[in-house]
C-alpha cells in the first residue's frame, strides 16, 4: 500500500473516533474500536481497562523493542465550539472533530506504521499502545499497562509537534502551600495574619531561579496558580493555601526540585506527586539522528504527555500542531497525517538501534 492509501484508512478510523465521545476515564467504546481495528488487520489484541495494544507477529525477545505510542483519550470540550465536536466535518484539507489533533492523528498514523512494518522483515521489534488516561496522568493509564509489555528500548509518541522531534518535555509536579496563623478581630490587630506568613514564600516562588537551566527547555518554572484565604473583612486569616504549579526540566529530578522549595519556605509545601517527571533522549540516538537526516530539528516541548511515565528513552513525533490542541474547532489536516505516514515509514526503513 502506498502512504496515500494509509492514510485513507487512518482518516476513516479517525473519523470514527471523533464520533465516539472518549473524555479521560470514559475511553471503552474508543478502546473497543481501536481493539477491532489491530483485529481487522489479522493481528492479535491486548488490553488492560482501556489500554488496548498489540506486538508484532515476529516478535523475538533477543532484539530491541520499539513501542509506537499514543492516547485515545480527550479533553472536554470547550464552549466555544462553532461545531458539533463529536461530529467529524471535513472542509478541504481539514478534518474537524475533538480529539482530530490530539492526539488522532497520531493515533491512528501509528497504527498504520505499525501495520506497514508488522509482516515485514526487521532487526527490531514493534509494538503498538493505545493509552487512556493520558490527558489527566490517571493512574488507570499507560502506568496500568507499561509493565505487562516486554522490555522496550526506545519509544516514538505520536503527539501532534508538527512531525518535529521533541527531544525533551518538561515535568509536572503540583504542590500545596498551606500558611498558618491566627484569627483575630482586624479593628484590635489582634492575632497572626496567615497572608503576612505567606508573603515572603509567594515572593520567593516568583523570582527565585534555579542554577541549571536546559538548552532544550529552559529553566525551571514555579507559578503560583490559585491563592485562597480569609473568611472576611473584619477577621484575621488563620490560614493560607496555594496552589504552586512546577514546570521542571531534564536537569531536575522532581524529589530534588521540592526538597529546595521545602528548605526555602517557611510555609508548610506538600506534593501531590513526584511521579510525573522531565524526561529527554540522547540526541545522538540512532533516530535522533535519522531525523536530522531527515531535515527535521529537535525541539524541547513544554507539554505533559505519556513520556513522563516511561522509564526508557523516548521522544514526540507526531502530525497537527500542539497551538490546535484543547481548543475550540480543533482540527487536522489530511495532508499531515499522509506527510507523518510517510515520514515514520522513512524514519524506521532499515534503521538499527
Amino acid at each position: 500500500m502506498t502512504p496515500k492509501e494509509y492514510a485513507f484508512d487512518a482518516v476513516n478510523l479517525l473519523k470514527t473516533l471523533i464520533k465516539t465521545p472518549s473524555v479521560s476515564r470514559e475511553e471503552q467504546a474508543t478502546a473497543d474500536i481501536v481493539s477491532h481495528a489491530i483485529e481487522d488487520l489479522g493481528l492479535a489484541v491486548r488490553r488492560e481497562g482501556n489500554n488496548v495494544w498489540a506486538l508484532d507477529p515476529g516478535f523475538i525477545a533477543s532484539r530491541p523493542t520499539l513501542l509506537l505510542n499514543a492516547h485515545l483519550d480527550t479533553v472536554k470540550p470547550v464552549s466555544t465550539w462553532h461545531r458539533d465536536p463529536f461530529t467529524p466535518v471535513l472542509e478541504g484539507e481539514k478534518l474537524y472533530g475533538l480529539g482530530s489533533n490530539d492526539c488522532g492523528g497520531g493515533l491512528v498514523s501509528l497504527l498504520q506504521v505499525f501495520r506497514h512494518y508488522a509482516f515485514r522483515p526487521r532487526n527490531f521489534n514493534l509494538v503498538y499502545l493505545a493509552s487512556a488516561e493520558e490527558e489527566v496522568s490517571g493512574s488507570n493509564g499507560i502506568s496500568l499497562a507499561l509493565p505487562l509489555l516486554p522490555p522496550i528500548s526506545v519509544a516514538i509518541v505520536g503527539e501532534p509537534t508538527g512531525m518535529q522531534p521533541a527531544i525533551a518535555e518538561r515535568g509536572l509536579m503540583v504542590l500545596d502551600l498551606i500558611a498558618h496563623g491566627k484569627s483575630g478581630h482586624a479593628a484590635r490587630n489582634e492575632g497572626i495574619n496567615a497572608i503576612n506568613e505567606a508573603l515572603d514564600d509567594l515572593v520567593w516562588l516568583r523570582d527565585y531561579r534555579f542554577e541549571r537551566v536546559s538548552e532544550l527547555l529552559g529553566p525551571v518554572k514555579m507559578t503560583v496558580t490559585v491563592v485562597h484565604s480569609g473568611t472576611q473583612h473584619n477577621v484575621i486569616p488563620d490560614r493560607l493555601t496555594a496552589l504552586i504549579d512546577v514546570r521542571t526540566n531534564e536537569l531536575y529530578r522532581n524529589e530534588e526540585v521540592f526538597e529546595a522549595i521545602q528548605k526555602h519556605c517557611r510555609s508548610e509545601v506538600k506534593a501531590h506527586s513526584f511521579r510525573l517527571h522531565s524526561s529527554h533522549i540522547d540526541p545522538e540516538h540512532p533516530l535522533v539522528r535519522r531525523c536530522i537526516r531527515m531535515g527535521m530539528t529537535p525541539f524541547g516541548s513544554p507539554t505533559l504527555s505519556d513520556q513522563a511515565l516511561m522509564s526508557f528513552p523516548s521522544f514526540k513525533l507526531g502530525p497537527g500542531q500542539s497551538a490546535r490542541s484543547h481548543s475550540a474547532d480543533e482540527f487536522i489536516l489530511i495532508s499531515e497525517i499522509e506527510q507523518a505516514i510517510t515520514q515514520y515509514i522513512a524514519l524506521l526503513d532499515g534503521i538499527s538501534f
